[in-house]
């Protein structure tokens, strides 16, 4: 997915550079403090008194030094993250090893140190800080000496393989970006298949130390689950599902419930995706009675299928426009597809953003070095130093993406006043949901306003526009879901390194109903070939902020009194009306449980995926149409 920040990272925010991607973002992000002696120095958690006379004094000091830590230490990290993102060489990558192992180590010193408040009495506010701190850690090196270095070599490592991996094509080398861009554009099967299949060499590739990704990958879980079972988790999955305010086990079916909700609109789309490739392809591409194969849907992941829109969508119910068309011909470079997205924020009442983010972002992609295009959103010191970094290209998915970012940037402005504890968002999800439920409101209507469409398509054409958004976030939804069901499983140990790859096309098939263009084998890593496994970035957000998204935006529609199909709805312009509310919950970043973020801005403190398939009722009721003599299921 985009992101992001890649906060990636997110909820609370010790291994620094990591969460400030918030996703990011974009990535992620994915998000911390020096003591101000020196930032290459780790500092040393003082001896407390016993566990038994721990005092909420005691707590009060402790929580002092751990805000004051993540503020400065935590500058200093990220500008050291950004100075690596946006220019891979051997030195960035030495420093970004160095600061990530000092963050992971004080990181776990913090959280160990926290577990002696247990059992004490703690205002709520107080408490609220301590369980965020022992659940801050992405992945908890253990505390025994060289750990947490060799926890963070092994990270590095790993996102430096995904990221410079060279792809060869044709006898040339081939950028990702124009790798990702091939796959929502070529239609040849086999040409699909070359380049779905060298995308996935990377992982696998072996170095000349002789090892890979995969077997970095395995170190990493093996290190991970020693710190997490140190800080008292079964393992780093239950430790990041922790992170969401239930039991782990009660999330897992928190999410099961809320993909119950939405899968019989996936399963339709799915059907009906399937029929139409068959009648492109032939059955011997594409069996009508066997799960679709993943490089025939436009994206590298399979995971938005968007790109084969024009393959599937109804005959007579044509969008009316191609939005990268319209910004192409409105002369639309990425600078002004910012300024647009910035324009709709301001439509809101939100302030402005500071001329620093338009000095110091990375907008493009440079010419004259590596850099991490993934596009993420980050703020690199708490407050107002905001930025995105994209490698923009001028089209309807970077407009999106663009929308999507700055959410996370006018999230973190609006949280700025709050403890660097409570620096992110309410949940992983309310991060990643916030730019998108702006896009929600990117409308023919919208974009006539703003002089990029002459002319509003009529309601007959309201099935092609719905087609045209559940090939995105419809067809998104088990893919987000999985990606971490994958990683509990291998955090748990139910998938070793032997059957990574076997797990994952499990899923993969179970909830997305599709196949691998080749047959893959135990010796194969094909998660790898996704930025979020290598970056270790938590998942499980994207998959919330697709119900979370709209959710919000029909809450906001309703506050600013709209009365017609749910997809018509666009909130530009109510900041009267939406803007205040909107901003009170983001204010509290993670201040209160995610269910009293909620409830402050939709009344309500349960997650609902009733919102999307109100959105999608009229998709939802021609799909059935469609697939009444059709055999749907894999």
């Amino acid at each position: 997915m985009r992101n992001t920040v890649h906060l990636r990272k997110l909820n609370v925010v010790v291994a620094i550079s990591s969460l400030a991607l918030i996703a990011v973002c974009a990535g992620q992000s994915q998000s911390a403090s020096n003591s101000g002696e020196g930032a290459g120095v780790v500092a040393e958690a003082p001896q407390g008194a016993e566990d038994d006379m721990m005092t909420a004094a005691d707590a009060r000091e402790f929580i002092e030094r751990v805000e004051k830590f993540r503020r400065e230490f935590g500058e200093y990290s990220e500008r050291v993250a950004w100075s690596r993102a946006t220019n891979i060489t051997y030195d960035t990558d030495w420093l970004v090893t160095k600061v990530e192992a000092e963050n992971t180590a004080m990181g776990v010193k913090f959280a160990n140190e926290a577990k002696r408040f247990n059992d004490v009495d703690l205002p709520a506010e107080d408490r609220r800080k301590i369980e965020l701190i022992k659940l801050g850690v992405n992945l908890p090196a253990p505390e025994r000496p060289g750990a947490a270095l060799e926890l963070s070599e092994i990270n590095t490592r790993m996102a430096s393989t995904y990221a410079t991996g060279k792809i060869e094509l044709g006898g040339k080398q081939v950028g990702r970006n124009d790798l990702e861009e091939m796959m929502g554009t070529v239609r040849d099967p086999a040409r699909l298949q070359e380049i779905w299949t060298k995308w996935r060499s990377v992982p696998v590739a072996t170095r000349d130390d002789g090892g890979s990704m995969k077997s970095d990958y395995a170190a990493m879980v093996a290190l991970a689950n020693e710190g997490a079972g140190e800080l008292g988790f079964d393992d780093v999955g239950a430790m990041w599902r922790a992170r969401y305010d239930l039991p782990p086990a009660e999330f897992a079916v928190e999410t099961d419930r809320l993909w119950g909700q939405v899968k019989p609109l996936y399963d339709e789309l799915q059907c009906h995706v399937r029929a139409k490739l068959n009648e492109k392809y032939g059955d011997e591409i594409v069996p009508l009675d066997q799960p679709i194969r993943a490089d025939l849907l436009g994206n590298m992941w399979a995971q938005s299928w968007g790109n084969i829109y024009d393959l599937v969508a109804p005959d007579d119910a044509d969008s009316g426009f191609d939005l990268t068309e319209l910004l192409v011909d409105k002369g639309y470079d990425a600078r002004k597809m910012v300024e647009t997205g910035e324009a709709f924020f301001s439509s809101l009442g939100f302030d402005p953003l500071p001329e620093t983010f338009w000095e110091r972002s990375l907008i493009t992609k440079p010419a004259d070095r590596e850099v991490v295009c993934h596009a993420s959103a980050w703020n690199l010191d708490g407050q107002d130093d905001i930025r995105i970094k994209m490698c923009t290209k001028v089209n309807a998915d970077d407009f999106q993406t663009v929308h999507h970012e700055l959410g996370h940037n006018y999230y973190q402005r609006a949280y700025k006043a709050k403890s660097p504890i409570f620096q992110t968002g309410a949940n992983g999800g309310f991060h990643e949901a916030i730019g998108d439920m702006i896009a929600l409101s990117i409308t023919p209507e919208y974009l006539q306003s703003i002089d990029l469409l002459e002319e509003v398509p009529d309601a007959s054409k309201d099935i092609g526009l719905l087609m045209n958004q559940a090939l995105d976030k419809i067809a998104f939804m088990p893919f987000g879901l999985l990606m971490d069901k994958w990683r509990w499983q291998v955090f748990s140990g139910e998938l070793t390194p032997e059957t990574y790859n076997d797990g994952w096309w499990a899923l993969r098939t179970q909830y997305q109903g599709i196949r691998p263009p080749v047959a893959r084998s135990a010796d194969h890593f094909d998660p790898g070939g996704k930025y979020h496994i290598p970056n270790n970035v938590s998942y499980t957000r994207y998959f919330i902020a697709h119900v979370l998204q709209f959710q919000f935006h029909k809450t906001a529609c309703e506050m600013a009194g709209w009365e017609g199909p749910l997809h018509r709805c666009s909130i530009y312009g109510a900041q009267n009306t939406v803007g205040p509310k909107f901003n009170a919950m983001l204010e509290l970043g993670a201040e209160k449980p995610w269910p009293e973020a909620l409830e402050t801005f939709t009344g309500s403190p349960e997650m609902d995926g009733g919102a999307v398939v109100e959105y999608f009722e009229p998709l939802m009721d021609w799909l059935k149409e469609q697939n009444a003599d059709r055999r749907c299921g894999w």
